[in-house]
């Protein structure tokens, strides 16, 4: 159930530019624990320098716990994960076997989740992983990508989520049980927060449909618009529904989507353009660099910024973490980085762009899509 939650300071973080500098900066002021859980850790300059900044708060005697993806970091080298272990810093994988000759649905449910708590006091959520914006072959530096800093009374469910995660990990993993850090009272009641929040994770026992749930409940009561940006979207059958219904009663339906294909079934979400379009819904393919957002913005005054794509493999299998806002400034905020995106790197797909593509296009939109429901019969979960 999603709670909200008032109070709270939250500050964008855009890209790798506002990110990692913030991440450092709570790692450097941190005082008894730092846990960080990402998809992929690369060790190339940001991913040494984060290290660096792990390793420094050890030698003060602060506890580091950082949690990987087993396929996402599969090339994080054992060299430098014993460099950061021999220093102190705890590592742990999640799902670490990635053996492609066994085709099992437990296999492919990743931790795709980007959160930092340090101290319990200040969380990090978003959608960066620890990877260099540089560090993108064949791609125009930075990314377009997003998270949040967050203090107030939200803390206490964010950092529960994640102390839980790494306990039960932990004995999963027969490790002598975990044990916190010894620290006083330091709760900050003093935090001056004004926004109303909420953490919302999907995984496989409890939380298998919140974040799709939060999504569609927003855009069925949209009355003015909606703008999603999202890199990964091939979404299912309530959401697109959900969508076209919202434009056809007269809201602004905008979509920024990743317009290079990094992967093949990233094609499935052409399937949809002729029936998007028809419904009155805006279509924008972002082509000037990579763009690797997931977030979204309701009639000015919701928001969400976290992990999730909204593709079967996010809303289906993977870990993730989104925080739902209920401002208005925060949405300005978040909107007007969305326009500009769309104003300077997107290219506005319309009826006519559509109607004139190949019949290759077409074929291969389709066939990718017939794959995504192959997929997803054949792990056991609804099809798109």
């Amino acid at each position: 159930m999603m709670r909200f939650k008032g109070g709270n300071r939250i500050e964008l973080l855009r890209s790798g530019v506002e990110y990692f500098p913030a991440l450092e900066d709570a790692i450097h002021h941190a005082q008894f624990d730092i846990y960080i859980q990402t998809y992929i850790y690369e060790a190339d300059t940001i991913g040494v320098r984060v290290g660096n900044a792990l390793i420094s708060a050890v030698k003060r005697g602060v506890r580091a716990h950082v949690l990987i993806d087993g396929f996402g970091s599969k090339t994080l080298s054992t060299e430098y994960i014993e460099t950061l272990r021999a220093a102190g810093v705890d590592i742990m994988f999640y799902r670490p076997k990635i053996s492609p000759w066994t085709f099992k649905k437990n296999r492919l449910r990743r931790l795709h989740q980007k959160v930092t708590v340090v101290d319990s006091q200040i969380a990090l959520v978003g959608g960066i992983n620890i990877i260099d914006d540089a560090n993108t072959p064949n791609q125009v530096p930075p990314r377009i990508d997003y998270a949040v800093r967050i203090e107030g009374p939200l803390l206490p469910t964010i950092a529960s989520n994640v102390h839980k995660l790494w306990q039960r990990l932990a004995w999963m993993h027969f490790r002598v049980k975990h044990a916190y850090a010894h620290r006083p009272s330091i709760h900050r009641s003093h935090v001056a927060g004004s926004i109303s929040a909420a953490y919302v994770i999907r995984d496989n026992i409890l939380h298998r449909r919140d974040i799709e749930t939060a999504y569609l409940n927003a855009i069925r009561h949209a009355k003015s618009e909606i703008i999603i940006a999202n890199a990964y979207f091939v979404p299912g059958i309530r959401f697109r529904r959900a969508l076209m219904s919202a434009a056809q009663r007269g809201v602004q339906v905008k979509l920024l989507l990743q317009g290079r294909k990094e992967y093949f079934l990233m094609f499935a979400v052409h399937a949809f353009y002729g029936s998007f379009l028809k419904s009155g819904i805006e279509i924008y393919e972002y082509h000037k660099s990579f763009m690797h957002s997931k977030v979204a913005v309701i009639d000015q005054e919701w928001s969400t910024v976290g992990s999730s794509n909204i593709d079967p493999f996010s809303l289906f299998l993977a870990r993730e973490a989104n925080i739902i806002i209920r401002d208005q400034t925060f949405s300005a905020h978040l909107r007007t980085d969305i326009i500009k995106n769309i104003e300077d790197g997107a290219i506005h797909i319309t009826k006519q762009n559509w109607q004139n593509a190949s019949i290759a296009i077409r074929f291969v939109s389709w066939f990718a899509y017939s794959a995504v429901r192959f997929f997803l019969g054949l792990i056991g979960y609804p099809k798109a």
